[in-house]
């Protein structure tokens, strides 16, 4: 007896020997080469980054999770006990791996062997931590093992709390939920602190499946999990039995959460920002990093910006006639469906609606709409669609509707006046850019880069490379004043020929095809004369003119030939607006921006337009005292007298020159316009003391606007909506005259002093020393032999108008 007693014993210590060798063995197989859990110790979760606009309002948001990060100390305690109570009871008790859940699970899943049913699982909410941050989602022998080496290791690392806050704030919980606060406010549209312990409790069973608990799809099996969590809770002493019987009469109820709000018409200018952030910082920073970051986007700016440029594009495109409809259906019973479904009509202006003609007379054309409503487009609604024709010519005018559509044509209509009456429109095939900015700090303030961004994501303001014309010739003008000249010195207005050897003659041309002898410099730049500018960049010499074309960040490259004094070179509205900003601004450098600060998710700014240092800018409160005085550090690029002569003589463009239509707006302007070589790129360039606007009007595929169109009539109509609306409650501040300038009377005709009985008197800025009149008179003829520089080719004709 005592002998078999013996052996038993016997084997029972090598079985246990035996077992713990094969312990040790699994943990020393399977404890190798483990992912290094003390990252966990800087857990930092990703976390979507934020763009908001100068008020303070969100553009976009930029995120792969769209999580919020809430520290443990700042969740509820009602929250952090329900997932305890669902997923992990003995959570505060278990060093990582929970023996006692194992052996109970193994239990179940033995009882119910056979029955189909899914195995129960024992994973401690470190094992989840674990396996979410530091394993896959295999399913295997092998990874529950490794899982508990690293729970256990993770609970000798890291207090309860860090596992707690790492757990709820990864953790997936559908509907795009990552971590807690994200599914309170995408289940209940509430934050973690205003839930009821009915939706803690609904939180709470998400864990395990959260598909297989959607309350919309599966209702009885979301409340049956809920009322479980609930008793587990009450089981648990979390909350009282009267609390857990109110949370279980509680409907289970879902809020979905409202649509976040973003700034309208944001997209050019957001899209701008995303690639600052991936240029500074990596797609990694922007997806995941937490960023909050700060624009110059005012947003009653930029819907300004967005609505006048639409208004001017369809204004043009009316002006060119009618391309035909957006698509053709068959009107059979189901033609609603057929409507709906039809794929056209991508970026249609907002209040536009798509509709098809279903019946057409000799008074109107009669429209049905998705849904089975009808309307009415009237005679008078076709009269602007004229066919179109090759370069951008109009077909005969219209007698009937059915010069323009017929029954089965998709259409775009907007309500118009009357009853279920709309007007025909379009979709322009011709683009442009609007830019406003702050000429002082660069900071831009509304930027749109096209008609639609859902039909086009092309930025035209910053991407596209196209001539400025006559836009450039202020520059040309500069630099002559920088170098001597005078507003009032006289320049030949007769034709100029330039023999590039190897090539045929060069012969600029004005607007007009006509000349006017000798002129001021001042009436070359209001009435945009080609043939006097050509002869002043002459005189000046193009390598200057050059120097003043990279000095404001014009153009990097450019070729000291002359036909570039005619805007012949390639710049983008962007770049051309911060370089009129640095003429009203008196000479001063700025760098366009479209950020202001970049603070990381800790808060800690990284980033900072201003960089000036300002020791007393820290407090937090303002009570009162002086604002602190920062220094001017900007680089002063032109003499600030040259820079204002040439802002006076641009206002004469508004009050005098090719500008005028601006001077009903009523504040000071100054502006010009600007025309490429057959009207295929057209600027308005323009500004008031405190604002500085650019617009582009033109082809994605380069080809003419049309022989009468100009900057004027495409451009211009733009800029004056903008600013009639962005200036309408401003003062009329005048502009800003810097020290030393001479205010002298002058004939604005002969630029001579002005005499009793002249007519047309302006106030003429000048140097110190300076007087009226012509020092010198520029008449060259242009007519010399000169060598193309490489790769010049034939210059081009450039700006007209």
């Amino acid at each position: 007896m005592i002998r078999a007693l013996t052996l038993v014993v016997g084997l029972v210590i090598l079985v246990a020997i035996g077992g713990i060798g094969a312990g040790a063995y699994v943990f020393w197989q399977y404890g190798r080469d483990l992912p290094d859990y003390r990252q966990l110790e800087t857990y930092t979760p990703d976390v979507m980054t934020r763009i908001y606009a100068g008020d303070g309002r969100l553009v976009t948001e930029y995120a792969i999770e769209k999580r919020v990060f809430v520290p443990y100390n700042a969740i509820p305690k009602v929250v952090v006990n329900a997932f305890i109570s669902a997923e992990d009871q003995r959570f505060f008790e278990h060093a990582g791996v929970d023996f006692m859940g194992v052996a109970r699970a193994a239990l179940t899943n033995v009882k119910q062997a056979g029955s189909g049913r899914r195995p129960v699982g024992a994973s401690t909410i470190t094992q989840q931590v674990a396996k979410n941050f530091l394993l896959s989602n295999e399913v295997s022998f092998a990874r529950k093992v490794k899982e508990a080496i690293l729970a256990m290791r993770i609970e000798q690392a890291f207090s309860k709390e860090h596992i707690l806050e790492l757990y709820l704030n990864e953790i997936y919980l559908g509907r795009g939920s990552y971590g807690v606060a994200a599914a309170a406010m995408n289940y209940f549209n509430k934050s973690l602190d205003e839930l009821t312990i009915a939706e803690v409790a609904y939180l709470a069973e998400l864990p395990k499946a959260p598909n297989n608990y959607n309350p919309q799809r599966y209702p009885e099996a979301a409340l049956a999990r809920r009322n479980w969590v609930i008793g587990r809770m009450a089981e648990d002493g979390h909350i009282t039995a009267v609390d857990a019987d109110k949370a279980i009469a509680e409907p289970l109820q879902i809020n979905i959460r409202a649509e976040t709000e973003f700034v309208d018409h944001s997209a050019y200018f957001a899209e701008d920002v995303r690639r600052d952030i991936v240029n500074r910082y990596g797609e990694k920073a922007l997806y995941k990093g937490g960023l909050a970051v700060r624009t110059t986007l005012e947003p009653k700016y930029q819907d300004i910006a967005t609505r006048a440029l639409r208004n001017g594009l369809v204004a043009y495109d009316r002006r060119h006639g009618w391309r035909g409809p957006m698509g053709h259906i068959d009107l059979d019973q189901s033609w609603g469906i057929r409507l709906r479904d039809a794929q056209v009509g991508v970026g249609m202006d907002e209040g536009w609606l798509r509709a098809v003609v279903l019946k057409v007379d000799a008074q109107a054309a009669t429209v049905g709409f998705v849904g089975g409503k009808r309307g009415t487009i009237p005679l008078e609604q076709f009269r602007w669609a004229r066919p179109h024709l090759p370069n951008q010519d109009l077909g005969p005018s219209v007698k009937a509707p059915s010069d323009v559509v017929k029954p089965g044509d998709i259409v775009a209509v907007e309500p118009v006046e009357g009853k279920d009456t709309y007007g025909l429109r379009q979709i322009p095939e011709v683009n442009g850019a609007i830019v406003a900015m702050d000429p002082h700090t660069g900071r831009v303030l509304a930027m749109v880069g096209g008609f639609s961004h859902d039909r086009s994501e092309f930025n035209r303001a910053t991407q596209a490379m196209r001539q400025p014309g006559s836009a450039f010739k202020p520059f040309v003008y500069l630099t002559a004043l920088e170098n001597g000249y005078k507003p009032t010195d006289l320049i030949l207005d007769a034709p100029f020929v330039l023999e590039v050897q190897g090539q045929a003659k060069w012969k600029p041309q004005n607007y007009e095809n006509d000349f006017y002898g000798p002129t001021t410099l001042r009436i070359g730049v209001e009435k945009s004369r080609n043939l006097m500018t050509v002869r002043l960049a002459d005189a000046v010499g193009m390598t200057k003119v050059v120097a003043t074309a990279k000095r404001f960040g014009i153009a990097d490259r450019m070729l000291p030939v002359l036909s570039m004094s005619l805007g012949a070179g390639e710049t983008t509205v962007l770049q051309l607006t911060s370089a009129y900003a640095m003429l009203v601004n008196g000479g001063k450098r700025v760098i366009p921006t479209l950020i202001d600060r970049i603070q990381d998710r800790d808060g800690k700014t990284i980033y900072r337009h201003d960089a000036r240092p300002c020791e007393g800018c820290n407090g937090v409160f303002w009570t009162g005292e002086a604002v602190p005085e920062l220094a001017d550090g900007r680089q002063q690029i032109a003499d600030p007298i040259s820079a204002y002569q040439v802002v006076h003589i641009l206002e004469g463009v508004i009050d005098a020159g090719t500008g005028r239509q601006m001077k009903s707006i009523g504040k000071p302007l100054a502006g010009k316009t600007g025309t490429s070589n057959d009207s295929v790129d057209t600027w308005f360039m323009g500004f008031s003391p405190d604002l500085v606007v650019g617009v582009f009007v033109g082809f994605d595929e380069p080809k003419s606007l049309g022989k009468h169109e100009a900057g004027a009539t495409a451009a211009g109509p733009i800029f004056k909506e903008f600013m009639e609306q962005a200036l309408k409650d401003k003062p009329g501040t005048p502009f800003r005259i810097p020290p030393g300038t001479r205010l002298i009377r002058i004939n604005h005709d002969t630029g001579q002093r002005a005499e009793p009985g002249d007519r047309n008197v302006i106030f003429e800025a000048f140097r110190p020393g300076e007087a009226p009149g012509s020092s010198r008179t520029v008449s060259g003829s242009g007519a010399p032999v000169v060598e193309a520089p490489v790769d010049a080719g034939v210059p081009k004709s450039g700006g007209l108008y």
